[in-house]
């Protein structure tokens, strides 16, 4: 149980830095202001920045499925003839077992993946949230400024 504790730990901590990075780059890219000038029509620019901030996010989460594929195939948590990569997936987000469940003696890497993608996911709609406020308000004050 330790071993299982602790290598979802430490896969949740690589994810949770992967985030970060994203989230990071997500905010230099828009305050670029590249995206802001990307085109003159006030709706086109939010729809550029919701679908660039999506599209970071969505990436980001791949990655961090992947990090817990390769944990998986490292310590043989997926049955054999099951793909490691999907099993990440529905584990991550907490879509749940189909037909296919972990090997016995991993049995909380699944939930702790579910409770990393939880987090994860909840981070992702609040930087969205944030993204969307921002963005909004930038289009306002331009709205005004003309």
């Amino acid at each position: 149980m330790l071993v299982e504790l602790g290598l979802g730990m430490g896969i949740s901590l690589l994810n949770i830095a992967v985030h970060a990075a994203a989230m990071s780059a997500l905010v230099r890219a828009l305050r670029t202001r590249l995206v802001m000038s990307f085109h003159r029509s006030a709706m086109v620019r939010l729809v550029v920045i919701m679908v660039t901030a999506v599209a970071v996010l969505m990436v980001a989460h791949i990655v961090e499925i992947a990090n817990w594929a390769m944990l998986y195939a490292a310590v043989g948590v997926t049955p054999p003839g099951a793909d490691g990569f999907s099993f990440a997936f529905v584990n991550y987000t907490t879509l749940g077992y189909g037909n296919v469940l972990p090997e016995p003696r991993w049995n909380l890497i699944g939930p702790m993946t579910a409770m990393n993608g939880v987090l994860l996911f909840g981070w992702s709609t609040a930087v969205l949230f944030q993204v969307l406020s921002v963005s909004y308000r930038e289009l306002e004050r331009i709205a005004v400024d003309q």
